[in-house]
């Protein structure tokens, strides 16, 4: 089977790393081996550890090498293109992509987890998109659930079409659990998007096992 999928959000802090576990928790429960891939991480702690590279190592049940798991982590919690400059550091797209090659035969299902938004600078003249286009996986997309959601979701969506990647699906994620309107929002982002939703991902950002019934694997 040996799937990959790219993950991308329709902004920061809309719980890419939740969905991402919550997906390999889902493809588990199914029977496959998942693995994750933390492409570019900022953020670290006293022991030079990154949560969300944490969360996707423990979600996975295929154990990789660290440097496969997470090839790029900065310790600043900033934007990864000015961490990097800030480090003197070059963010090589074959570097990663030599990173998904090494885990893809390992697993059934391989989730490669981007970072920020998609179009999230990664360099002079270089973006998320550029690595979702040169690792040529289909995409899903994350939509957090809240006030602006449709316009960035359109937007992106737009922005993964324009560049020739498969939309294969996207998740609503519940960030804002007092969203107004959400039914309606999240109708109206099932009539728009095109691409099949993946499910509504409920509240419950510390525990994405719990959120893996409500989801579905891409077809």
């Amino acid at each position: 089977m040996n799937r990959a999928y790219f993950i991308t959000g329709t902004d920061t802090e809309v719980g890419k790393t939740f969905v991402t576990c919550a997906l390999l928790h889902r493809a588990r429960a199914a029977g496959l081996r998942a693995a994750g891939i933390k492409a570019l991480a900022a953020g670290t702690d006293e022991n030079g550890i990154n949560d969300d590279v944490d969360r996707i190592r423990r979600a996975a049940d295929v154990a990789l090498p660290d440097n496969i798991l997470n090839p790029y982590c900065f310790a600043p919690a900033i934007a990864p293109h000015i961490a990097a400059a800030e480090a003197g550091v070059h963010i090589d797209f074959a570097r990663i992509a030599d990173a998904v090659a090494v885990a893809r035969p390992q697993a059934d299902l391989l989730l490669v987890e981007g970072a920020g938004g998609f179009r999230i600078p990664l360099g002079v003249d270089r973006d998320s998109a550029d690595l979702a286009v040169h690792l040529g996986l289909p995409v899903i997309l994350v939509v957090g659930m809240r006030l602006g959601c449709l316009n960035h979701a359109l937007l992106t969506a737009e922005a993964i079409l324009a560049r020739q990647l498969p939309l294969a699906g996207w998740v609503a994620n519940t960030i804002d659990p007092g969203m107004s309107r959400f039914a309606e929002n999240l109708a109206s982002l099932r009539q728009s998007l095109p691409a099949p939703c993946l499910g509504v991902a409920p509240h419950r950002p510390d525990d994405p096992a719990a959120a893996a019934d409500a989801l579905v694997l891409p077809a």
